[in-house]
């Protein structure tokens, strides 16, 4: 039994204080696996001393293990970037390791294609009915998004990134409107903008698809549709190599679902690229004056 389905079943048997975090965990696990106990008391209202009375009252020994319990839900494996950075320590000349990485990564293309293959065409049906397309994804997610936007845009006009540089992210949530859709991208431990935007998302009324790596994501939990993707990584840090996939993959379905018009909206496109200057015009290339 998950902490959330523990919390849900035990609710009503719990005093108002302790009824009070149960709720705060229940709706902000994210913030109870990456925040400080001093932080999720002051946001939920109760003491330190009271959060480890809660702790203990579902059984856990103190906050930290009831955190990590939740953290273990939400798909974050217990060791950290420094503990599994320190695993690697002397393997340099270990020329298995290279090798060890290129089969974790056929295996998280594996478990993301079983996972989220038959989910893709409802997807870009979702998308290609959206009145404009938000995409979304923060520190290592970032790249997923923006390689999203870019090649989206090659054959739609109405896609926009939201990244919030300048500050400018409230700005950029408020053009989020109701029939728009929203693209968010995240893994554990999920960022705390990723999730905001999403729910500024639902709140305008637009379409949630989350691309993240488990369905007990605080994502996937308020998406109209998830696409799953593996993480798993000998590195001490999570691999985006699936989801740099799951992306490549959807753009190719939203691509084929558009017409005959996207075939010339893309040459356009490529055309101006070159004439731009932006692409080099090798010889006997598009673009090139030999």
């Amino acid at each position: 039994m998950t902490v959330k389905d523990e919390l849900r079943q035990r609710f009503s048997t719990l005093s108002p204080a302790l009824q009070q975090i149960a709720r705060y965990v229940l709706e902000h696990p994210n913030e109870v696996v990456t925040s400080s106990m001093r932080t999720i008391g002051m946001h939920a209202g109760a003491p330190p001393s009271t959060l480890v009375r809660f702790a203990q009252h579902l059984g856990y020994e103190g906050w930290p293990q009831l955190k990590q319990a939740v953290a273990q839900d939400m798909g974050l494996g217990s060791e950290a970037y420094g503990e599994r950075a320190r695993s690697l320590l002397g393997r340099t000349s270990d020329k298995t390791l290279a090798d060890e990485i290129f089969e974790v990564h056929h295996s998280n293309l594996e478990a993301t294609q079983r996972h989220s293959a038959s989910g893709l065409n409802k997807v870009a049906s979702l998308l290609g009915k959206a009145g404009a397309v938000h995409v979304t994804g923060f520190r290592a997610c970032f790249p997923v998004a923006f390689y999203f936007v870019y090649v989206y845009r090659l054959f739609r006009s109405d896609v926009h990134l939201v990244d919030g540089q300048g500050g400018s992210l409230e700005m950029q949530q408020r053009a989020m409107v109701k029939g728009d859709a929203l693209v968010v991208i995240s893994f554990a431990p999920y960022s705390r903008e990723a999730l905001q935007v999403a729910q500024a998302a639902k709140t305008a009324g637009c379409k949630v698809v989350a691309l993240t790596d488990s369905a007990a994501s605080p994502l996937s939990l308020i998406a109209d549709a998830t696409l799953l993707f593996s993480v798993h990584s000998p590195s001490f840090f999570p691999s985006v190599t699936s989801g740099m996939a799951l992306a490549e993959s959807l753009l190719e379905l939203l691509a084929s679902q558009a017409g005959n018009a996207v075939v010339k909206r893309i040459e356009s496109a490529e055309a101006q690229l070159f004439e731009s200057g932006a692409y080099l015009a090798l010889p006997g290339r598009r673009g090139s004056s030999a």
